[in-house]
């Protein structure tokens, strides 16, 4: 059995990115926010501190040694665990995948320390960069993403625009909305007028499908999605829901392979059966396996049973 990786995981399959092989650079929940929503639960370190939280030469190895033994993915994706911005050496880590292989890179970011020279220069370097916008005024903000007392929607959107200016690859901004905090007409109509200033090259809706750091965030219908979503233009699309359109078949059946998609997001059972194209008793299975070995947890969701790595 392979050696687990310690920054990487995957690839698994992403709402967003396809086959996406993870890389994770901060330690666990350290981020400049706390949003109601977070699948990964509440934030333990709020800061807006950039350091080398990880080796970058650690990192590196673990990709040289992936991509030797033959890496296919879509994307390098550099997210996970926390806010990526705020390792200091994103810059120098993205020179490195780049000069290790050619497949695209990109970042999974709140945005919310791009108002900084110094992370519009190091996000600069990666293909595409995925930023949030979940509210259309301060207040709704504090509400929803709860950050860190230096950070406030005015920066948020003055780094977003300047970044825009500044980056030639491309930058898919998601809208998360909850039920009741903003989706009401005039949320809806400050999120577009914010998004106006941005100027994305995608527009992607989400909501509550999996369970989330606080209980009871209201998950809109498909519906109403859709009738935002063409509020927002034909650049938006909806993205809620879990349905890959790759071709799983690279990935493996084995305890491993779902352990991998669940580090990075709860699952349910059908997620797991459709990413890596295995029957319902075969996922059970593997869970099973995994429960016993105390390396997940199951949880309740809307009436669905998710499962989670501890």
């Amino acid at each position: 059995m392979a050696e687990e990786k310690r920054y990487l995981y995957g690839p698994v399959p992403s709402r967003r990115l396809g086959l996406s092989l993870g890389v994770d650079i901060v330690p666990f929940k350290v981020c400049t926010l706390d949003c109601l929503y977070c699948q990964l639960g509440l934030t333990t370190n709020k800061t807006t501190a950039r350091r080398e939280y990880v080796l970058v030469e650690a990192v590196l190895a673990e990709i040289k040694e992936t991509a030797a033994a033959g890496l296919e993915a879509d994307f390098i994706t550099i997210g996970g665990s926390g806010e990526p911005t705020l390792n200091s050496k994103l810059g120098e880590l993205i020179d490195g995948i780049k000069k290790i292989t050619d497949v695209p890179v990109a970042i999974l970011t709140n945005g919310t320390l791009l108002y900084r020279q110094d992370v519009r220069q190091d996000c600069a370097k990666a293909d595409v960069v995925l930023p949030s916008l979940d509210a259309g005024d301060e207040q709704t903000f504090r509400k929803i993403n709860r950050p860190h007392r230096d950070i406030s929607i005015e920066k948020l959107i003055a780094g977003l625009t300047a970044f825009r200016s500044e980056f030639t690859g491309e930058i898919w901004l998601e809208v998360f909305l909850i039920e009741g905090l903003n989706t009401d007409n005039e949320q809806i109509a400050g999120i577009k007028r914010l998004i106006e200033h941005i100027h994305p090259d995608r527009i992607q809706l989400n909501t509550a499908v999996r369970p989330t750091a606080e209980p009871n965030v209201g998950k809109l219908d498909s519906e109403k999605l859709k009738v935002i979503a063409a509020r927002l233009g034909d650049k938006c699309e909806i993205v809620a829901g879990f349905s890959p359109e790759h071709d799983a078949k690279h990935l493996g059946s084995k305890p491993q392979s779902v352990l991998s998609m669940l580090k990075r997001r709860p699952c349910s059972l059908d997620d797991i059966c459709l990413a890596l194209g295995i029957n319902r008793n075969e996922a059970i299975k593997y869970i099973s396996h995994l429960q016993k070995q105390g390396v997940i947890h199951s949880m309740q969701k809307g009436g669905t049973l998710f499962f989670k790595a501890n």
